[in-house]
């Protein structure tokens, strides 16, 4: 007996709670399409001056049947049968109201995955929002209103002068003809001459080389690049002599990290923590004159210590790496590298790592534009970085005593 009764006390307890689930939300579903569907109704009646079959001298129109349409709410997917008005078109704030909801769905999705968030990761979100995962259409449509946003940004007029100027470039791996190669994506930022950061462009370029940084410093200054005094880069092929074909009137300033590395690719590992002293000490001077007599020292230095190579480097790039003296010293820690676009490539290279091969350059150049296009919105840009009055001021009285 005992045992009969533990039986069914566990019979009672084993409900099918998945069912149950499923049953209520099939429940609440079907009361909020009955629930919207009878305020369709009733608002095709107002709309009419009458109800459906009702003889009235206020009547102003007549119903032509309905269609069905799907919306999704909270509580899932409902049909919505919309009446059809003979007269007028039947326009009803229930369904903008879930029209602007949507929109405001799909505007946040958008943001999202321009702030890098993966397309998986958003198809989950839309899920949760949503009650269903987004169809591949919705998906598409979506893209293309991404892509379109991104354009604009990358192609959009740059206002204002821009007295320093980052360049980088980043290697990503695309799928061509059936094979992984790699493509360059050029990426600028600047300073403008309020002492904020701007990113002003991407382009894809086959190549770090002249042709790909011609196309695009001609892009930059197309779209009104203008004033720039200094360009801070590492020694990219190619480069330096556009530089020279498109802002002829700005100085080149090689990023002394960079110029650290190349250093120290010819000596021994033992001896780079001995030779970043010595070239720490070379930018630590306190005017250019003092700078290139301690490289002087240094070069004679590592002859005697038998790192021929590293002398001649030291000797023959040593000035480019020293054209940040000739602007205010108050600027000098933030314009003689190039870790301020560094940082933001290793933002782009964080979010594209993921994704492994592109399947075109396109889709490359997208998702890197998108992660740029977020920072740019981000605090990053509203920040003053730099006082840009010693500039000028120290430029005013140069012309006023040359006049």
């Amino acid at each position: 007996m005992d045992d009969e009764k533990d039986t069914a006390m566990g019979q009672v307890i084993r409900i099918d709670e998945a069912r149950i689930r499923d049953h209520l939300g099939e429940m609440v579903r079907g009361t909020v399409e009955e629930a919207l569907n009878a305020m369709l109704d009733a608002e095709a009646d107002r709309l009419c001056g009458a109800g459906r079959y009702e003889r009235s001298e206020g009547r102003q129109d007549t119903r032509a049947g309905s269609y069905e349409r799907a919306l999704h709410t909270k509580a899932g997917e409902v049909k919505l049968k919309v009446p059809k008005l003979r007269r007028q078109t039947f326009e009803t704030a229930i369904i903008e109201r879930y029209r602007r909801r949507e929109s405001s769905v799909e505007e946040a999705l958008i943001e999202m995955y321009l702030a890098g968030v993966s397309v998986r990761r958003v198809e989950d979100i839309t899920e949760a929002l949503w009650g269903t995962r987004v169809s591949p259409g919705t998906v598409s449509n979506l893209n293309k209103k991404i892509y379109a946003k991104i354009e604009e940004w990358r192609n959009r007029r740059i206002e204002g002068e821009h007295p320093y100027l980052y360049l980088d470039g980043i290697v990503m791996k695309r799928t061509w003809a059936g094979e992984v190669r790699n493509v360059s994506l050029l990426v600028a930022s600047a300073v403008n001459s309020e002492g904020y950061r701007e990113i002003l462009g991407i382009c894809e370029g086959a190549k770090e080389d002249k042709s790909g940084w011609s196309a695009f410093l001609r892009h930059l200054v197309d779209r009104g690049l203008s004033g720039v005094q200094l360009i801070i880069s590492d020694a990219c092929r190619g480069l330096v002599e556009s530089i020279a074909d498109y802002l002829p009137d700005a100085r080149w300033q090689r990023c002394m990290v960079h110029f650290y590395r190349n250093v120290f690719s010819h000596v021994p590992t033992t001896k780079v923590r001995e030779i970043s002293h010595m070239l720490k000490a070379i930018h630590a001077q306190e005017s250019r004159e003092a700078a290139q007599e301690k490289a002087a020292t240094i070069v004679e230095d590592l002859r005697r210590q038998k790192l021929g190579k590293a002398a001649e480097l030291i000797e023959a790039h040593i000035d480019e790496t020293l054209s940040y003296y000739r602007f205010p010293d108050s600027h000098w820690l933030k314009i003689r590298t190039n870790n301020p676009l560094e940082r933001i490539m290793k933002e782009i290279r964080r979010r594209t790592r993921v994704v492994g091969a592109f399947p075109d350059g396109q889709s490359c150049l997208n998702l890197a534009a998108a992660r740029l296009r977020h920072i740019a919105g981000s605090q990053w840009s509203t920040r003053k970085y730099m006082n840009m009055a010693p500039l000028y001021a120290e430029q005013t009285s140069t012309h006023g005593a040359v006049a």
